[in-house]
């Protein structure tokens, strides 16, 4: 049931929002960031030391609240204590989904976000899942 639910989620999930995105080439969020950009998702960093630069030709933002539009789903590149605060922002720009990296697990923010009605994956990292799964990212 997980990987359906996973699945599902990659595929119509178009704009993600990478908060503690890197500019650092070595670091597991510019690795994610770079491949899910070539994977053909609109991928928004989020990282207030970066704010107003450019990273792999996005726009950095500080927070989440300052991205325009919607967002299909916000990828927490946080430790699992500040992920908690990262799922409150989520909920309050009413991201559907959020989705904590591997070794990120914060079961209170999780059921937070469940009972604001947002989907939850924990533990995953969605370039590791796109190919298992088989998942094709959705066109603009």
């Amino acid at each position: 049931m997980q990987d359906n639910k996973i699945k599902t989620l990659l595929e119509r999930s178009h704009r993600i929002a990478l908060v503690g995105a890197s500019a650092k080439s070595h670091r597991a969020s510019y690795q994610v960031m770079s491949y899910l950009l070539a994977s053909g998702y609109e991928v928004i960093p989020v990282n207030p030391a970066l704010a107003g630069q450019e990273l792999m030709g996005q726009k950095v933002v500080s927070k989440l609240s300052e991205i325009e539009g919607k967002v299909d789903m916000v990828d927490i590149f946080r430790n699992s204590v500040d992920a908690g605060y990262v799922v409150d922002e989520a909920i309050e720009i009413g991201a559907p989904a959020v989705w904590m990296q591997l070794g990120v697990i914060n079961e209170d923010a999780a059921e937070r976000a469940e009972t604001a009605g947002l989907e939850v994956i924990m533990d995953r990292c969605p370039a590791i899942e796109i190919p298992r799964l088989g998942v094709v990212a959705p066109a603009a």
